[in-house]
């Protein structure tokens, strides 16, 4: 039977080998798109590219969300309650009190966000201090101070650098090539080189999402096992993830750019029902990851 520490453990290192895939994966595409157009030169504009407009999204990831969200900031007077479940558990994490912000809305949900421990935000909504328990709030609160302790906005933000490479080597690799005179000249080895390459710019970015949201279940596991050390109380976050799993409620800001923030998927009545579909969710299903809480021996 697994341990806490055994599943963190587990989670890391399946992450990091997710994310030398990746490199293996943009080095290999790089190298064929060079091959095809016979010039690396756009495959450098590509990278540099899609590496200055990741960096700029993760200097200001905490402000591009925030507004999307339109959450609002509360000081320690407005709900003092919160604010100690807060600075406790941060106390017990060594971890500096991240900015507190609600977000009008009925479903249950929080998520964190910000681009290090010292810019961290924590937003949870107004259904969800309504509807849980202290101890179920507990639950929560610890599993985002688990994302920002974890680094895993970092993380993030370098899968997302990996993501936008590959999209744009495929999107300039498709421009190029409509506009090459010679793609004809190279017989017909050359014609099944074109088509690969036509073919793997297709998918590839395909293949990035479904790497980077495979990464992002792996962190949610991390991150409720990481959770339950802060709080020792297994319990209180499987009753918080069964209530907000089950509130019917929708979350009216809620979109594809930040649902993977959330602590559960904020869409209602889009949950998997086979292999394929769960592929693309941003989220681990709830009852694996309340399986895998309960089989954690603390």
């Amino acid at each position: 039977m697994p341990t806490l520490y055994t599943q963190a453990e587990s989670n890391i290192r399946r992450t990091w080998i997710l994310i030398f895939g990746f490199l293996v994966f943009i080095i290999a595409l790089g190298w064929l798109f060079s091959y095809l157009l016979n010039n690396p030169i756009f495959l450098i504009i590509a990278i540099t590219w899609a590496v200055l407009q990741s960096f700029l999204s993760y200097w200001y990831s905490d402000k591009i969300v925030l507004a999307l969200t339109r959450a609002k900031p509360i000081a320690k007077r407005d709900n003092p309650e919160l604010y100690r479940v807060v600075e406790n558990l941060c106390i017990t994490a060594g971890l500096p009190l991240p900015r507190i912000y609600i977000l009008n809305e009925v479903q249950p949900n929080a998520f964190a966000t910000g681009r290090n421990e010292k810019q961290a935000v924590v937003v949870v909504t107004r259904g969800l201090l309504e509807k849980l328990e202290k101890p179920e709030l507990e639950g929560v609160i610890a599993h985002e101070l688990s994302h920002i302790g974890n680094k895993d906005m970092l993380l993030a933000a370098v899968v997302v650098i990996l993501v936008s490479i590959i999209a744009s080597l495929s999107n300039i690799f498709f421009r190029i090539n409509f506009w090459r005179e010679d793609r004809e000249s190279r017989g017909s080895e050359g014609a099944i080189l074109l088509a690969l390459g036509l073919l793997a710019a297709i998918l590839a970015p395909l293949a990035a999402i479904l790497i980077q949201l495979s990464i992002s279940r792996k962190r949610e596991f991390l991150a409720d096992a990481s959770g339950v050390l802060l709080t020792r109380y297994p319990e209180g976050l499987i009753r918080a993830l069964e209530k907000i799993s089950a509130d019917p409620n929708r979350l009216r800001v809620a979109s594809n750019q930040t649902a993977h923030l959330y602590i559960s998927s904020p869409f209602r009545g889009r949950q998997a029902t086979n292999w394929l579909a769960k592929l693309f969710m941003t989220h681990p299903p709830i009852e694996d990851r309340i399986r895998a809480l309960r089989e954690l021996r603390i």
